[in-house]
């Protein structure tokens, strides 16, 4: 069989225990066909093969992204990005730059801000917003979109300065003057602040669950679709070949299939259903339907995705002991233990994948007895349930992940660098267990790295770094980096697996799907704080090249 492409000259790791390491690798249509040697290799070689000299670079499998939210993350770069602003000066020029571009917009936002971007120990409210813009709705989301900042005018707008009952959970922050402070958290409280957009606005809803309330336009749809055509770009450019997306609707699913029909869907793409607490379980038959719909090895839904709790920062994360910082507070969970349970039961007995959002020890816990709950409901199977984020663990649950097949999803750069409010709320005595890549490797369960996009840069060679030379934010704590193997497992074939694909991706051998990265570097001898500063020179999904430096 002839190659439409071969890489010579190559550092080849091939995530394969039989074979680690090979110095070419040869492509026909969407398969790999040969991994060797260079003569062995170059058999393959016909007048229409394309020979790559990979000049001593490592070629490994392509990265997957096992947790990101591909539609907000792209939409989101048409909107003001606050990463790196710090101080009331830097985010009132931001705003204004922007406001000149948008006079007809119905809400000026702003994504990415860290939760003390006016400086240590300040948080953002509606007052200082007034500041920038007294007369028109603006608002700011902090970097984890579980908290949104209002000013006075969007929270009129929005129906929210007198607050409002909110489901569990979520809350319009109150001030001693008996009116919102700007603070908002979690969705429902979010929402309708977000609801004053006049443009935009489809690429949330998948967060939850829902369908465009009125069917886009023609135009709609075609912005949507290149909308999702750039992220993918993007995406492709760091090396990434699969995408684990983390909200979604049918939406979402039928625009990707009309971006693959014309040939710009350049990852593989699993789109979850989004089970939210106010729904009846018989929701889940839209979840049936969406997998049976979309069940190819390029687009397909399979899983359904729950928040169980929100975020540290905001004090929704759920936690066994009261925040180390917030004394009195827990935290409460959105799906509580019977609930949850419930809802775990169902969508295993339909056969699906679970993916559930919880941070806190508490939340944790939540899901692993759900999970215990629907195996003894069930029956054992070949589950892959998912935590994603597992940021605490109380210490008697960490072997149950390991147990019950349940797969740890982690975003390397989600830890904390030093003191910080999260750090703070976390306190000492959790501290050894936050974050806790190292432990939960050890005791055999399956680890998964991705970035969580939009949340933190979509970059699998900085997450690799960060996991290697991430060092303990406290003084004392155990180390929980990873060796590079191990790391890069967490980002190739573990994600494969996390995916139902390590029959078909995730690996460098024939037979498997051609899905590669070509670095333009050593990878095993590059100094790790150095990682990160890796070029991607060339990308390929299913054999065809979505990216080439």
């Amino acid at each position: 069989m002839k190659a439409s492409l071969i890489f010579v000259n190559a550092r080849v790791l091939t995530m394969d225990d039989s074979m680690p390491h090979a110095e070419a690798l040869a492509v026909s249509d969407n398969r790999i066909i040969s991994v060797g040697s260079e003569e062995m290799v170059l058999d393959h070689a016909g007048p229409d093969t394309r020979i790559i000299d990979a000049n001593g670079a490592t070629l490994m499998p392509g990265f997957v992204e096992s947790h990101l939210h591909l539609f907000s993350g792209a939409y989101g770069q048409t909107l003001i990005q606050l990463p790196g602003v710090k101080g009331f000066d830097a985010l009132n020029a931001a705003f204004q730059a922007f406001a000149a571009t948008r006079p007809n917009e119905g809400l000026l936002l702003a994504q990415g801000a860290d939760y003390e971007i006016l400086g240590a120990g300040t948080r953002l409210d509606r007052h200082a917003l007034d500041r920038i813009c007294p007369d028109r709705p603006i608002a700011v989301m902090a970097y984890d979109f579980h908290t949104l900042f209002a000013n006075t005018a969007a929270l009129k707008a929005a129906g929210l300065l007198n607050g409002r009952e909110l489901p569990v959970g979520n809350e319009v922050v109150m001030g001693d003057d008996g009116f919102a402070t700007g603070e908002l958290r979690e969705k429902f409280a979010l929402l309708p602040v977000l609801d004053l957009r006049t443009s935009g606005g489809r690429e949330m809803l998948g967060m939850s669950g829902i369908e465009p309330p009125v069917t886009p336009t023609p135009a709609e749809w075609r912005d949507d679709m290149d909308i999702l055509k750039q992220g993918m770009r993007f995406a492709a450019s760091k090396g990434i070949t699969s995408m684990h997306n983390m909200d979604g609707n049918r939406h979402l699913l039928e625009l990707l299939r009309d971006v693959e029909a014309e040939g710009g869907l350049l990852s593989r793409i699993s789109v979850p259903f989004h089970l939210t607490r106010d729904m009846p379980l018989s929701e889940l038959d839209r979840a049936t339907a969406m997998t049976a719909d979309f069940s190819s090895d390029t687009l397909m839904c399979g899983r359904v995705k729950i928040f169980i709790d929100g975020v540290i920062e905001s004090g929704t994360a759920a936690m066994i002991g009261e925040y180390s910082d917030k004394p009195g507070l827990h935290g409460d969970p959105i799906f509580d233990a019977a609930s949850f349970a419930e809802a775990a039961i169902e969508i295993d007995r339909r056969g699906m994948q679970i993916a559930v959002h919880a941070i806190g020890d508490a939340a944790v816990r939540i899901a692993l007895d759900g999970y215990e709950a629907a195996r003894k409901a069930n029956g054992p199977r070949d589950s892959r349930h998912r935590i994603e984020h597992v940021e605490m663990i109380d210490p008697s649950d960490v072997p149950r992940l390991a147990e019950l097949g349940v797969i740890a999803s982690f975003q390397p750069l989600h830890a904390p660098v030093g003191e910080n409010p999260t750090s703070r709320s976390i306190g000492p005595e959790r501290a050894p267990y936050a974050y806790a890549w190292r432990l939960l490797h050890e005791t055999g369960a399956t680890l998964v790295f991705s970035s969580d996009w939009p949340i933190v840069p979509i970059d699998p060679l900085l997450g690799i770094q960060t996991a290697m030379t991430r060092e303990p934010h406290l003084p004392g704590l155990p180390d929980h980096r990873l060796p590079l193997h191990e790391v890069l497992a967490a980002f190739t074939c573990n994600g494969a697996f996390a995916g139902h694909m390590e029959q078909k991706t995730g690996r460098l051998k024939p037979g498997m799907l051609a899905d590669l990265v070509l670095l333009s570097a050593n990878i095993e001898a590059t100094p790790v704080d150095q990682i990160a500063d890796i070029g991607i020179r060339m990308t390929v999904c299913d054999g065809r090249i979505t990216h080439e430096a």
